[in-house]
């Protein structure tokens, strides 16, 4: 199975399910069964995907003790260039859809959701950036450091989601359980190589 991870079906396959969310919200919308509100539930339809491919991309840290799933860590940068692709469509599709871009300027420091919104998509374009080979051995030690505040991003974006949310917060408090057992393996991670007791 191992083995498998390596080929470029796998390749494939990983690449073209990354826009089955996509594929699917279009036809739903080609279909007009999006709703009274067809532009906001889209916006939010994307920005939910991008968050549940965040919390993917830190999944497959633990996921690498389990040996049949040991090599989804292959696709780690894949996976995190999806996550910046649906939140660029999340953040375009609010800018678009929701506001003009005159609007969505003043929304960036009058409304505080959009704000934290944004300060997780800059933090998201840092990353992709920085995601290719070239730039890896171009910022050398920099680059995993750098790459660590994809834990800041998830904590901005679920702030984001926090203060957008008006009644119903089960949704948000499922993200973010997912996400504390999730940053509770890293935390584990750090401290066993700290104090020395982490064994690979």
């Amino acid at each position: 199975m191992a083995g498998f991870y390596r080929t470029r079906a796998a390749w494939l396959i990983f690449f073209t399910a990354g826009f089955i969310p996509l594929v699917y919200i279009l036809v739903v919308a080609f279909q007009g069964s999006l709703g009274a509100e067809p532009a906001k539930a889209l916006v939010e339809y994307l920005g939910e995907v991008a968050i549940l491919l965040l919390l993917l991309v830190l999944s497959l840290t633990p996921l690498r003790r389990i040996s049949v799933l040991s090599g989804l860590n292959r696709f780690r940068r894949m996976l995190g260039l999806f996550v910046f692709f649906y939140a660029l469509l999340h953040l375009s599709a609010y800018a678009l859809l929701l506001v003009d871009w005159q609007n969505f300027v003043e929304d960036l420091y009058s409304r505080l959701y959009v704000t934290a919104g944004f300060v997780a998509f800059v933090i998201l374009l840092l990353l992709a950036l920085t995601s290719p080979q070239v730039m890896v051995r171009r910022l050398g030690r920099r680059w995993k450091p750098l790459h660590r505040m994809v834990y800041l991003a998830v904590c901005v974006a679920l702030i984001h989601v926090f203060w957008q949310v008006r009644s119903d917060y089960t949704e948000v408090a499922f993200y973010a359980l997912i996400a504390l057992v999730l940053l509770s393996f890293r935390l584990s991670y750090f401290k066993k190589r700290v104090f020395g007791v982490w064994r690979p």
